[in-house]
């Protein structure tokens, strides 16, 4: 790498860092950056590219992003039957989605990646002990003991691992006939023969119809049975980060070759932080997630420095404001925005503005509020005659209980049933088919 551009991407280690483990061992954290940055890519700068061009056709209304994984994938849980559920989910969200925007859906997992996390505390107190918080699988472990509770470097390179693994099953997936739309579709219609989802019943028959109908007129199958399916996920671990950063042999620039799409969070985005000077400096298209405190000023002097050159597909604007919130910040957000022509891609999270703990202590959220922030982002966006590009959400492809309520009504004592994520709640496979239809409708009243 030239001197020069090692020095760009290091600029950022005298920058305040929020959000960092306090690595005890620096002469490990040292050999575990130089394990990583001697891998190969995970993945690479022409997907990277592929992926931008198709952001900025949702900037402009002619694509509809869908984000969706793990809030924190766990090692243990890198199997194959996890990982095929999760892409089953999305696949099927994305047929639905699809239909209702009459546009194509780029698909984006939360996944080969999401292995570190923000907390709010940065130590646990259980019964009078104090240990350090759980920051993610590539940090520490969730045990609540002191030797598992201890941040180690390694962990970034087992996360490299299994990050690679994970990969190399989105691949086989998506390109080996498990994505062929019949099939895709043929699920759905599992889906809607629960007597649950009846109201999701002509909806489905309809999308049938139409399938049915390509095959009838001889639409070539074979382009329909593979995807394209990007990877992404927070950006948070900056030693991680710059260890798999590369430079194109196409034109010398630097990529973050750990994922397709990386985001900043709401913890870690101020402009002047070290999140934000890395970045800054890689070609991928990046994210920002936009919480209720946000401010206008913040936000656009973020995207100067992300993009300073106006580029459509290179920033995306994730709003998680809250269904309370959303009619209330939004509006003025999207106007600063528009005043600056900013070509940002507006997408949805509406999972973690709507987070809060039961009774009984149960960290979870409710499926008709994060349907309503949804219908709140769709308003607004329609109102500013902007267009709503996207939707964020943390699922699992598996029939947890985390999030009450939905068609199938999970209350406060089925939370305890099958409960199993390690940090946030996150809709199981029924809730996410269960909202991509409802957004669907959204969608075909905006056509």
């Amino acid at each position: 790498m030239e001197p020069h551009i090692t020095a760009r991407l290091d600029a950022f280690k005298a920058f305040p860092a929020a959000q960092q483990p306090a690595w005890p061992d620096q002469e490990a954290l040292a050999a575990a950056t130089r394990a990583l940055a001697a891998k190969p890519p995970l993945v690479f700068a022409g997907e990277a590219d592929l992926l931008q061009a198709k952001m900025s056709a949702a900037a402009r209304g002619e694509a509809f992003v869908l984000q969706g994984g793990d809030c924190a994938e766990i090692f243990a849980e890198s199997s194959a039957d996890r990982i095929r559920n999760k892409i089953r989910t999305v696949l099927q969200m994305a047929v639905v989605l699809t239909y209702g925007a009459s546009l194509p859906v780029v698909k984006v997992g939360r996944m080969a990646g999401q292995y570190a996390k923000p907390r709010s505390s940065s130590f646990e107190t259980r019964d009078g002990v104090t240990l350090a918080a759980y920051r993610g699988d590539a940090v520490n472990g969730f045990e609540f003991a002191e030797e598992s509770r201890r941040f180690d470097p390694w962990r970034m390179v087992d996360a490299y691992h299994h990050s690679a693994s994970t990969l190399n099953l989105i691949r086989a997936f998506t390109m080996g006939g498990f994505a062929d739309l019949r099939l895709v579709q043929e699920w759905n219609r599992g889906f809607t023969a629960n007597p649950a989802y009846a109201r999701y019943e002509e909806l489905a028959a309809q999308i049938d119809k139409a399938v049915r109908f390509m095959a009838a007129c001889g639409a070539d199958f074979e382009a329909l049975k593979i995807v394209e399916f990007f990877s992404s996920h927070e950006a948070l671990l900056l030693d991680y980060e710059r260890a798999l950063t590369r430079i194109d042999s196409r034109g010398g620039q630097p990529y973050d070759c750990s994922a397709h799409f990386l985001w900043i969070g709401e913890r870690t985005r101020s402009p002047e932080g070290a999140h934000a000077e890395l970045l800054r400096h890689v070609r991928n298209p990046l994210g920002v997630k936009v919480g209720p405190n946000a401010h206008a000023s913040d936000i656009l002097r973020l995207a100067d420095k992300l993009d300073p050159a106006h580029e459509p597909g290179r920033i995306s604007l994730i709003a998680r404001l809250g269904a309370s919130e959303v009619r209330a910040v939004l509006p003025g957000l999207v106007r600063a925005v528009q005043a600056a022509q900013r070509p940002v891609v507006w997408i949805c999270d509406p999972m973690h503005g709507n987070t809060f703990t039961t009774a009984a202590g149960v960290k979870t959220r409710r499926f008709d509020t994060v349907i309503d922030e949804v219908r709140g982002f769709f308003e607004v966006l329609r109102e500013a005659h902007a267009v709503p590009g996207g939707l964020h959400v943390e699922l699992t492809g598996d029939d947890v209980t985390e999030v009450l309520g939905g068609s199938e009504d999970i209350d406060d004592e089925a939370l305890t049933r099958r409960y199993e994520s390690l940090v946030d709640p996150r809709l199981n496979h029924q809730q996410a088919l269960e909202l991509a239809f409802q957004v669907a409708e959204l969608l075909r009243a905006e056509a």
